[in-house]
């Protein structure tokens, strides 16, 4: 079988064309640029706000 110049190339061209494409890693990302952190629920300052005299009055009088 006789090769010609332009078969011998051919294979030269595709592997160009193939590390040009896939010859490099893509960059790092580091892991805190992949988690995003949010709470759940907005705070609600009404649930903290325990008055223990409020308590007594309204269960103990």
């Amino acid at each position: 079988m006789a090769h010609t110049e332009h078969d011998e190339k051919a294979p030269d061209t595709a592997e160009a064309l193939r590390r040009a494409r896939f010859g490099a890693l893509p960059e790092r990302i580091r892991l805190q640029d992949t988690v995003e952190e949010r709470p759940a629920t907005l705070p609600d300052p009404a649930r903290d706000a325990y008055d223990p005299d409020e308590w007594l009055v309204r269960y103990c009088l």
